[in-house]
């Protein structure tokens, strides 16, 4: 019934052009290319991967440089279809790519024959202006190559969004294909747990000290932070669930607390409890395939975190790495940018 009321709509729309249908690939990493070529060769690159899975907008994205949990195939295959985009367009200058990868199978999502936003976070990580190489190709004077050896790296970037959400009144504060970050920070750490703690840290999250409030859809999404559950338990914290979540990880002799979604009006409500200030952080994670009443109960959960500002976390993947760099937590070491890697 959804699908007829939307091809309806559709077609009163669009009657000769009504409905375009896209197919999306599920559990796919995204990866980012930024590169300078002279007349199609590559002169410099950079290989960068998202934290999230594909389908969350470039821009949203938490960006890791470089790219830590990629096979040594795949990147084998970006280096060569980078090669072959270059030389069939005859690149001279900056170029970024947006490529997703599942199973070693390297798909291109988009080409740019420009420079990217990503651009001055690869020059500062790797220590390679690749700004001013490309300025140099365009102007001919023909600069020779600048190889960069990204295992050598002895220190990790991540490039973390901000959002504005708090201003922006009833919408839904969750990741999708259309960019909803304005803005964005970048720090640097031994490896990749303490990167993503500078840079969260950076956009205003706070390290949970008391209570984490858990509502996860999907089955895959709580097996997959199941380890991460524990961990959280493991250090003191009161892990309070909704229905299901609470239900999976008791079953599994978790010792989790149950809390009631906003719409079902009983006490203990996850609702009061983010409004009252007992959460310092919620992981709600949508689930595509749930009824009605579980989309408005997991938007209100996300809307009362954002307006009670609640630390938020919406992504599966951003949130257990989060979860275990909390867990592995050591004293941060801050060192200026040109003091890393020296």
């Amino acid at each position: 019934r959804t699908y007829e009321g939307f091809l309806a709509v559709a077609c009163e729309v669009s009657p000769d052009h009504p409905v375009v249908i896209s197919k999306f690939i599920e559990g796919a990493k995204e990866i980012e290319v930024d590169a300078v070529a002279c007349e199609g060769t590559v002169l410099n690159y950079a290989i960068a991967e998202h934290v999230e899975n594909a389908g969350v907008h470039s821009g949203d994205a938490t960006l890791v440089l470089p790219a830590q949990k990629l096979f040594v195939e795949t990147v084998r295959r970006v280096k060569r279809i980078s090669r072959q985009i270059a030389s069939e367009l005859k690149i001279s200058g900056p170029f970024n790519l947006q490529l997703l990868a599942k199973d070693n199978e390297v798909k291109v999502i988009e080409a740019n024959v420009r420079a990217s936003r990503t651009f001055p976070f690869s020059s500062k990580t790797l220590k390679a202006n690749f700004i001013e190489l490309a300025t140099k190709v365009m102007v001919g004077s023909n600069p020779p190559a600048m190889r960069i050896s990204l295992l050598d790296n002895e220190y990790v970037g991540i490039k973390a969004p901000m959002f504005s959400f708090t201003r922006l009144v009833g919408a839904d504060p969750v990741l999708g294909v259309e960019m909803a970050s304005t803005g964005e920070v970048a720090t640097f750490g031994e490896d990749a747990y303490d990167a993503i703690l500078t840079s969260m840290i950076s956009t205003g999250f706070r390290i949970p000290q008391r209570s984490v409030f858990l509502c996860l859809g999907p089955l895959e999404a709580k097996m997959a932070f199941l380890p991460e559950a524990r961990c959280l338990i493991s250090m003191g914290l009161r892990v309070s669930c909704s229905q299901g979540t609470y239900d999976f990880y008791k079953s599994r002799g978790l010792d989790v607390h149950l809390m009631h979604k906003p719409l079902s009006k009983t006490q203990p409500n996850i609702e009061d409890a983010i409004k009252s200030g007992e959460m310092d952080l919620v992981i709600n994670v949508r689930d595509s395939k749930a009824d009605d009443d579980s989309k408005t109960d997991g938007f209100l959960i996300r809307r009362a975190a954002v307006d009670s500002s609640v630390c938020l976390l919406t992504d599966i993947k951003l949130a257990t790495l989060i979860t275990e760099a909390i867990h592995r937590r050591k004293p941060m070491n801050i060192k200026a940018w040109d003091e890393f890697g020296s």
